[in-house]
């Protein structure tokens, strides 16, 4: 069942079965594939000294990185900016790749998680590689969503719970020549990798969320569809709402919305007293109301407090006139002249 799950997985992003460890969720394999490409590295004497990290990223990855710069002697953390839309700064990231300074890790997910702006993967694999330099993609939020390829990468990180498996399994997929030491050590599983039994249930789960979503063209349509069609009429109905990264290429089921003068937390509280459940970051921050680091990234100003709406499977129009139906009256409420 492991290995069937191993060869599912895989297919969902045009990997080899062989490349595929099973973790026990994204966190741990960005950790595991920045940590043990690091200490993997140096111990053939090619030390990574930088890590190349866009402002956007996860908290898993940043996080990571801080930590590792902080205690691993002659590494430092540099972070790659981005621009207004959302999309990694690709002049920056070409003057540092130029530098002499030794080889990096260059860390960009493949489509952010609040605002589903989609990252150019293909273009900075190539200049990765024209650099010497190793890269990872976090592909957590894009897996299912859009077409992956993991043969553009060193390293790339999966979470099961994203296509519909259980919560608590994820994936670390590698590319057969990176060099990866492992951080978890014992019993030997996973090709001595990830040691630990395996969590059956969940990566059978994972396997077979990823074999669905493989197949799921018309469903993708349908949710694009679906939120297209509730950003036009929230801008129909507000004409001031702000659809963050809306001039590029984004995530089917993502919109990340702003009305300026509203804040996300009572966007969030009013959306949840009228039954509409949104999150006002990434869904692992939902219930927590805090400055989002990917808007600060992309110089988005303070009065732009924003909200992430997510359309799935489940998703229907009737829901989508809900959101827009809540934040028409929230908005009137706040500014009772201006609906007068």
């Amino acid at each position: 069942m492991v290995e069937k799950a191993r060869d599912e997985v895989a297919r969902l992003v045009r990997a080899e079965s062989d490349s595929v460890i099973f973790t026990s969720g994204a966190t741990e394999a960005n950790a595991l594939a920045l940590r043990g490409m690091v200490e993997a590295a140096a111990d053939v004497n090619k030390p990574i000294t930088r890590l190349l990290v866009s402002a956007i990223e996860h908290k898993s990855v940043l996080k990571t990185a801080e930590t590792i710069a902080e205690r691993v002697a002659d590494t430092r953390l540099e972070i790659v900016p981005v621009t207004a839309d959302g999309v990694v700064d690709i002049e920056v990231l070409i003057r540092l790749l130029k530098a002499d300074e030794g080889r990096a890790v260059v860390a960009l997910m493949s489509a952010n998680n609040e605002t589903g702006v989609v990252q150019p993967i293909m273009e900075v694999s190539r200049l990765c590689r024209g650099a010497g330099a190793l890269l990872l993609v976090d592909a957590v939020t894009a897996a299912g969503k859009i077409p992956l390829d993991a043969n553009l990468c060193d390293c790339m990180s999966l979470s099961g719970h994203k296509l519909g498996a259980p919560q608590g399994v994820g994936a670390l997929v590698v590319s057969g020549a990176t060099p990866l030491a492992p951080q978890l050590l014992g019993g030997g599983q996973q090709k001595g990798l990830r040691a630990g039994t395996e969590n059956l249930a969940g990566i059978a789960g994972f396997g077979a969320a990823a074999k669905a979503v493989l197949s799921n063209d018309e469903e993708r349509s349908r949710v694009t569809v679906l939120r297209d069609g509730f950003e036009r009429a929230l801008k129909d109905m507000l004409p001031q709402s702000v659809v963050m990264g809306e001039a590029v290429p984004r995530l089917p089921n993502t919109s990340n919305v702003a009305l300026p003068g509203l804040s996300a937390e009572n966007m969030v509280i009013a959306l949840d007293l009228d039954g509409v459940m949104v999150s006002s970051g990434s869904s692992c921050s939902s219930g927590k109301i805090a400055a989002s680091h990917v808007l600060a990234a992309m110089g988005v100003a303070d009065e732009y407090s924003s909200i992430r709406v997510s359309f799935g499977w489940n998703s229907t129009k009737s829901d989508a006139d809900a959101v827009v139906t809540s934040l028409v009256k929230l908005w009137q409420r706040a500014h009772p002249r201006a609906a007068a």
